[in-house]
């Protein structure tokens, strides 16, 4: 048998935590806050994300998860390239509108604009960064974006919006003395 057909074997006999098990353990690691937006030429579509993650440094790579099923998906699958929007901590609302179903996000009171590469971008934010997708990788129901940063721009001084145990949070920025 070959060391494939044994991980597969595996993982039909044992499947893993139960789905709740796993939302249980995650609720308690706190993530960042950002969504995610792009065109790939239908408009505008976007959607709140705590899974970006920087991969590499040389070159300059990050990662984040969206699932099948999410609206956004046929396109983030067919874009060349994405804006990664960090969301601060009075943006609540924000990211509450970009994971909400069956609305237009991009409707006022959302305030959002394109980039010189027509990527949409929202305003307000505490930071950007322009992607350009490298890979889609096949994960369970989501599928893993890895792409190359092409271009940022960070607001200083303002505190990130953070998820933990279902609700937003924010982080008292340090002073050192």
């Amino acid at each position: 048998m070959s060391s494939y057909a044994a991980v597969q074997s595996t993982e039909t006999t044992a499947p893993g935590i139960a789905p709740e098990r796993f939302k249980q353990a995650f609720r308690r690691y706190p993530a960042g806050v950002v969504v995610v937006t792009a065109d790939a030429g239908h408009g505008p579509v976007g959607f709140t994300a705590t899974s970006l993650t920087s991969l590499s440094l040389a070159p300059p790579l990050v990662s984040f998860g969206i699932g099948t099923t999410a609206s956004s998906w046929p396109h983030i699958e067919r874009a060349a390239t994405a804006v990664v929007n960090f969301l601060g901590v009075e943006q609540e609302a924000l990211a509450t509108t970009f994971a909400t179903s069956g609305i237009d996000r991009f409707a006022a009171p959302t305030r959002w604009s394109r980039l010189a590469g027509g990527e949409p971008v929202l305003d307000g934010v505490t930071g950007w960064l322009r992607l350009t997708v490298q890979h889609i990788v096949p994960a369970g129901d989501h599928r893993i974006v890895v792409a190359r940063v092409e271009e940022s721009w960070l607001d200083e001084g303002r505190s990130p919006l953070l998820f933990h145990d279902g609700s937003y949070h924010s982080i008292r920025p340090t002073h050192d003395h």
